[in-house]
C-alpha cells in the first residue's frame, strides 16, 4: 500500500511556510502521522518553531479523527538566536526584543485552514512533562539540539508513547562534523535504539521513524 500523502493544497502550504523542514521529510513525517492516529490518539509535536511541520501533523490528525499538540516555548531554540546561521530577524517582537514565533505560528495555521486540529502548548518541554498523563500515538521530537534539550524532550515524551505507536526524531546527523546541528539528536536515537522499546520503521534523510514495541525505556 501507498504511504499517504497529504492534498496539494496541504503541501504548498507547508512549502510555503517559515520553517526548515525538507519536503521528502515532511511527506515521510505525514505519512508516519497518519499511521499513527489510527491508534486512536493524540499527536504530539515538540518544537514548533513557526509551524511548518505542523501544518502536516494537523492535517494527519484531522484524517485520522484525532489531535494534533504542538509544544514550544516560542523564544527560538540556541542556532536561532541573533548571530547564528539559522536566526530570522522578522521573528523578534520589537517591544522586548527578544524571539517571538507564535504569531507566526499561528498565522501559518490560520491561512492552512487547520487551526481547530491543533492544540498549541506554550511552555518548557521538561516543565509540561512532568505533569503529561495521556498515552500518545506519535511523538515528534524537533526542538533543541543540544544534549541538554534534546536529552531531556526524549526523557520526558518517549515514556509516553503507546505501544504500537511511533517515535519521530528529527535531524539525526551521524557525523561527527554536524555536532552542534545534529549529533545531539543522533545521541537520542541511538539511545532509543539501544532502550529495547523502539525499532526502527524508516529513514529519510535526517527524519527517523521508530516504532515502539516494548515497555521497558
Amino acid at each position: 500500500m501507498a504511504a499517504a500523502a497529504p492534498k496539494p493544497e496541504i503541501l504548498a502550504a507547508f512549502e510555503a511556510a517559515k520553517g526548515f523542514m525538507p519536503t521528502d521529510e515532511g511527506l515521510a513525517l505525514y505519512a508516519a502521522a497518519v499511521e499513527a492516529g489510527a491508534l486512536g490518539l493524540p499527536l504530539l509535536e515538540v518544537g514548533t518553531y513557526c509551524g511548518r511541520s505542523a501544518i502536516l501533523l494537523a492535517d494527519a490528525a484531522r484524517e485520522s479523527g484525532v489531535t494534533a499538540l504542538t509544544l514550544d516555548h516560542h523564544r527560538g531554540s540556541e542556532e536561532q538566536q541573533p548571530g547564528w546561521d539559522y536566526h530570522d530577524p522578522e521573528t523578534v517582537d520589537p517591544e522586548i526584543g527578544l524571539m517571538d514565533t507564535l504569531p507566526t505560528f499561528r498565522r501559518t495555521l490560520h491561512r492552512a485552514g487547520l487551526e481547530e486540529h491543533v492544540v498549541a502548548l506554550v511552555g518548557r518541554s521538561p516543565q509540561v512533562a512532568s505533569f503529561w498523563g495521556t498515552p500518545l500515538g506519535l511523538v515528534f521530537i524537533d526542538g533543541g539540539h543540544t544534549d541538554e534539550h534534546a536529552t531531556a524532550d526524549y526523557e520526558g515524551w518517549a515514556p509516553h508513547v503507546a505501544v504500537g505507536g511511533l517515535l519521530l526524531i528529527h535531524d539525526v546527523f551521524p557525523d561527527p562534523k554536524d555536532e552542534f546541528t545534529g549529533q545531539a539528536p543522533y545521541r537520542v536515537y541511538l539511545r532509543a535504539l539501544d532502550s529495547g522499546a523502539f525499532t526502527e520503521v524508516s529513514v529519510t534523510g535526517s527524519l527517523r521513524v521508530l516504532r515502539r514495541t516494548g515497555a521497558g525505556m
